[in-house]
């Protein structure tokens, strides 16, 4: 009678304990994948954060080099019109260059505040879905302790 009852609730209780590993096994396939998704992403995070510097020191440049060609121009404005002319011309066109710049970078970091928020709510998500996880695995513990037991 003893190994009946035994066998009955091996019967009940071992295929959704099969069933519970095997899900327990996707999900930590999941949070592997989620693993390697968030280090893409702060690899990419320490590529932006090189790619900003550079954009700043190139920036930086720009503008010493701006200065300094304005401070020719304003020499030359007494001596040749003309010439004034067309080197406000050229500098207009430099400044809308790096304007151009500047709103691609705004644009990119706007895109880097999403990513960075997108990653915030998966993190989340992910801590979450982790919580249950554990609470899963205890509760498959527990039955394979009785089980067994």
């Amino acid at each position: 009678m003893k190994d009946n009852l035994i066998d009955a609730i091996k019967e009940a209780l071992l295929p959704e304990i099969r069933e519970l590993k095997q899900i327990t096994i996707k999900i930590e396939s999941r949070m592997e994948e989620m693993s390697l998704r968030i280090g893409d992403t702060n690899t990419q995070i320490i590529e932006l954060r090189k790619e900003m510097r550079e954009t700043n020191r190139r920036i930086d440049n720009v503008r010493e080099e701006l200065t300094e060609k304005i401070d020719e121009t304003n020499k030359r404005i007494d001596n040749v019109r003309e010439e004034l002319t067309e080197k406000i011309d050229l500098q207009t066109a430099r400044i809308d260059m790096t304007n151009r710049r500047i709103d691609d970078l705004s644009g990119r970091i706007d895109n880097l505040s999403e990513n960075v928020a997108q990653f915030r709510e998966d993190f989340a998500e992910f801590k979450a879905r982790e919580k249950i996880i554990e609470d899963i695995l205890k509760r498959v513990g527990r039955l394979e302790s009785k089980v067994i037991a």
